[in-house]
C-alpha cells in the first residue's frame, strides 16, 4: 500500500502539490480562527489571517521551481499576520514551514542557513517591536524560531538521505557495469583460449594424419605389408583428434546440458603418447629431464604440453628432420622447456622467430601463465624453441 502511494506520488507530482496546498490552507485558516481573541481583550478580525493564508498557500505551487521566492512570499505573509496581531502558532506558520522544507530539499545548506537567519530576524523583530497586544514573549520569540528551524533541519536531512541513496545506487550501477565489463573480458579471454586449443589440436593431429597418410601411400607401393599398421596409426590419430576436439568444444556447453566432457585437459603426463604418435609419423623424439621433477599448476601443465606439441608439429610439417629433442630443466620455481631439431637446412642461421601463427600462439600461451618464449634457427641448421614457465601460478 505504501509503495503504491509513493509510486503514485512520484508519477503525479502536481496532484500532490495541490493536495499539500489545500491542506496547508485549511490549517492556516484554522490558525487564524483560533487566534481571534488576544490577552488584551481586543478582537482581531478573522479574514486578514484567511487572506494571508490563501496567498501563502497559493505560493507553494512554485516551491519546487522557485523555492527562494516562495520562502520570501510566505515569510512576508506570516510576518504581516504577526504585525496585524495574530500570535504565530504552528498553524499560522504552516505555509512558511512547508516553504522552508522545500528550500532545504532543493537548494544547498548555505542557502538554507541564510534564509533561516533572515526569517528569524524578521519574525522575532516584528513580534518584539511591533507587538501591541501583550503576547507572552516566549511565545513570540522561542516558539516561531523552533517551528521554522524544524522543517529546515528535516528538509536538509531528507536531502542528504536522498543524496546518499543516489550515491549508493550510482556505486551499485558502476559496480554492475564493472562486473559486466569484467565478464565480457573474461568471455573474450576464454574465447581466445578455446581458439588456441582448437588450433593446437587441429594443427597437431592434421599434421600427423597427413604424415601418416603420405607414409601409407608410399608404403603401399614399396612395402604393402606395413600399410595396415600405418592405417591403424592413422585411425588412432584421427580418433584422438576427435576426442580432444569434443573435449575442447564441450567447454562451450551449458552446465545443464548432457554429455558434458569429463576428460581432463592434457598435460605432460601424456607426453609419451605424444612422442609415440610422432614416431608413427616418422619423427623420433627423445625426452630428457634435468633437476627434480615438481608438480605443475594445471594451467602451466597444459601450457607446457601444448607448446611441446606445437613445436613438434612444426618440426613434422616444416623441417626436413628425422629426430627432435625435448629437454626439461626444473629449478626451484621455474621450468625451462627446450624443443630442438637438426633440420636439413644448411647455411647461416636466420635470427629471430618466424612469422607463423603457431609460434605466435606458443608465445601467447607462455605469456598467459607468466612465462616467456624464444624461438629461432640454430647455427648449422635446425630450429629451437625455448620457453620458461613458472612452476606454480
Amino acid at each position: 500500500m505504501i509503495n503504491n502511494l509513493q509510486r503514485y506520488a512520484k508519477d503525479h507530482p502536481r496532484f500532490v502539490d495541490l493536495m499539500v496546498i489545500v491542506q496547508v490552507l485549511l490549517i492556516a485558516v484554522l490558525g487564524s480562527a483560533t487566534s481571534l481573541r488576544e490577552p488584551s481583550g481586543v478582537e482581531v478580525p478573522w479574514w486578514p489571517g484567511a487572506l494571508l493564508g490563501v496567498i501563502g498557500s497559493g505560493a507553494l505551487w512554485w516551491r519546487r521551481s522557485h523555492p527562494r521566492t516562495v520562502v520570501a512570499v510566505t515569510a512576508v505573509t506570516v510576518n504581516t499576520g504577526s504585525a496585524v496581531g495574530y500570535l504565530l502558532t504552528p498553524l499560522l506558520l504552516a505555509p512558511l514551514m512547508v516553504a522552508l522544507y522545500a528550500l532545504a530539499m532543493y537548494t544547498n545548506r548555505r542557502t538554507g542557513r541564510i534564509a533561516l537567519l533572515a526569517v528569524v530576524v524578521l519574525l522575532v523583530g516584528t513580534a518584539v517591536f511591533g507587538d501591541h497586544y501583550d503576547h507572552p514573549w516566549p511565545l513570540e520569540t522561542i516558539g516561531p524560531v523552533f517551528w521554522v528551524l524544524s522543517p529546515l533541519a528535516w528538509g536538509t536531512a531528507t536531502r542528504l538521505r536522498h543524496a546518499y541513496v543516489e550515491a549508493v545506487q550510482a556505486r551499485a550501477e558502476h559496480a554492475e557495469r564493472t562486473r559486466e565489463e569484467e565478464a565480457r573480458h573474461r568471455v573474450a579471454e576464454e574465447r581466445v583460449r578455446i581458439a588456441r586449443e582448437l588450433h593446437d589440436v587441429v594443427a597437431h593431429h592434421m599434421a600427423l594424419a597427413n604424415a601418416l597418410a603420405g607414409t601409407a601411400a608410399h608404403l603401399a607401393r614399396t612395402h604393402p605389408d606395413r600399410v595396415p599398421r600405418m592405417l591403424d596409426d592413422l585411425a588412432d590419430t584421427t580418433s584422438s583428434a576427435l576426442r580432444e576436439l569434443k573435449s575442447t568444444v564441450g567447454l562451450l556447453r551449458q552446465a545443464n546440458e548432457p554429455d558434458a566432457p569429463l576428460e581432463p585437459s592434457p598435460g605432460l603426463g601424456r607426453l609419451s603418447d605424444l612422442t609415440t604418435a610422432f614416431a608413427a609419423a616418422g619423427l623420433t623424439v627423445s625426452v630428457t629431464t634435468e633437476g627434480e621433477e615438481r608438480p605443475l599448476s594445471p594451467g602451466v601443465d597444459l601450457t607446457a604440453y601444448r607448446i611441446v606439441q606445437e613445436a613438434l608439429t612444426n618440426v613434422a610439417k616444416h623441417a626436413a628432420a628425422k629426430t627432435a629433442r625435448v629437454r626439461f630443466v626444473y629449478s626451484r620455481d621455474r621450468l625451462t622447456v627446450t624443443v630442438s631439431d637438426d633440420g636439413d637446412a644448411p647455411g647461416p642461421a636466420v635470427p629471430g622467430p618466424s612469422g607463423g601463427f603457431g609460434l605466435i600462439g606458443m608465445r601467447e600461451r607462455a605469456q598467459s601463465v607468466g612465462g616467456r618464449l624464444e624461438a629461432g634457427r640454430r647455427p648449422g641448421g635446425g630450429f629451437t624453441v625455448t620457453t620458461e614457465l613458472p612452476i606454480r601460478v
